[in-house]
């Protein structure tokens, strides 16, 4: 089977949703498929400079390859004639294309040269069917669906959400799909790196409460922070640690950094920044709890993330996976509201014994469900039934 999978970006900088193919292809190529990725060389879009990584030619990688093409002309918005150009040449070479991303130009245009080009092609859409992620530039969007994705969506071969929840609530405009519900996957951490607690000064004594994502307005921070105070003020002992990053707003970013240096959390709180590979790894072992109070997160793969490292996790309602934590007792869900915050965290603060005993869950259920070898496996069987249906 020889695969396409078209994203707009790979880039650390866009976060874990984009990435996520940098898992699923050396997984998928474990099972014998011929995989190749195209994407761009785009890096953010606010002036930073494009990735340095060579162009139009494959790259070999881990079982499979990747081609970056020039984001030209419109730069800012992820665009690539060359891509379109090389997809058209070769999409005969290719049995299925695995879209990401919607109302995405380049996505959408490749969608077109699938369907051109009669290569079967699958949507991901990466929460952007999700009714409060439709409402942001409500009237461009309409014109968007009604000109290019309402008919990208109708002759997609499937859909692909992450969770059942995601699929529930996704508008398809009128358009009667067949959806695939697949989960993200998670690589299980290394356990033998460094204790961050000694390379942050943390004490010993300290809950260390970790949130890691994105620092974007969607993410809740703005409840969390005053849920930390609350729980402060009420005697509990612990360490917050601030991890991630927004290139794209950092004019949000700046203001969440100001809201605790102004705060009594201050003295309680590390910033960290953005963090990946050992030093990401270490700050998950190092976690007591991990905290995303998400207003809407069609998966939340940060939140997989801590489980498979044993994290017990606090979430809200609006994390799409949040059935599966409450139905493996892998941590607390709440509604976005500072009170249930606030509940929440006493609740896990309050007793460390169980907050212990829904770690080892959570790390169980990921480890078992979580897997890029499993997913690889469903996504392959999903392929084959598209591949074999006139």
């Amino acid at each position: 089977m020889k695969i396409l999978q078209i994203v707009p970006s790979i880039s650390l900088i866009y976060g874990g949703p984009s990435q996520m193919v940098l898992g699923l292809a050396p997984a998928l190529a474990k099972t014998g498929a011929e995989v190749t990725i195209l994407t761009t060389d785009s890096n953010g879009d606010n002036g930073q400079k494009s990735l340095d990584v060579p162009l139009n030619i494959p790259i070999q990688q881990d079982g499979y390859q990747i081609l970056y093409f020039r984001c030209a002309p419109f730069r800012r918005y992820k665009f690539s004639i060359d891509l379109l150009e090389w997809l058209k040449t070769n999409a005969k070479n290719f049995d299925i294309a695995h879209i990401h991303a919607l109302f995405s130009p380049i996505s959408s245009a490749a969608a077109i040269v699938c369907r051109q080009q009669k290569l079967p092609y699958i949507l991901r859409p990466l929460g952007t069917l999700d009714p409060a992620d439709l409402r942001k530039k409500k009237q461009l969007k309409q014109l968007y669906v009604a000109l290019l994705e309402r008919r990208n969506i109708e002759n997609a071969a499937a859909i692909h959400f992450t969770s059942e929840q995601e699929a529930k609530i996704s508008s398809r405009f009128g358009v009667n799909t067949n959806d695939l519900v697949i989960p993200l996957g998670v690589i299980p951490p290394n356990n033998n790196l460094e204790d961050a607690r000694t390379k942050l000064s943390i004490p010993r004594d300290k809950t260390v409460i970790l949130f890691m994502s994105r620092i974007d307005p969607k993410k809740g921070l703005e409840l969390l922070i005053p849920a930390l105070e609350k729980v402060l003020t009420a005697g509990f002992n612990f360490h917050f640690i601030l991890a991630g990053t927004n290139p794209q707003d950092p004019i949000y970013e700046q203001k969440i950094k100001s809201r605790i240096e102004n705060s009594q959390l201050k003295s309680r709180t590390t910033i960290t920044g953005f963090v990946t590979g050992e030093a990401k790894i270490g700050l998950l072992q190092t976690a007591d709890l991990f905290v995303l109070p998400s207003y809407y997160e069609n998966f939340g793969i940060a939140v997989a993330e801590a489980m498979v490292a044993g994290v017990p996790v606090i979430i809200s309602d609006q994390v799409h996976i949040y059935q599966q934590v409450l139905d493996s007792e892998s941590g607390w869900v709440g509604t976005t509201d500072v009170e249930s915050m606030v509940k929440l965290l006493t609740s896990a603060l309050s007793n460390p014994q169980e907050c212990q005993r829904r770690g080892l869950n959570a790390q169980k259920y990921a480890l078992q469900n979580f897997s890029w070898d499993a997913i690889a496996q469903q996504v392959i069987q999903a392929y084959q039934e598209i591949i074999n249906t006139p």
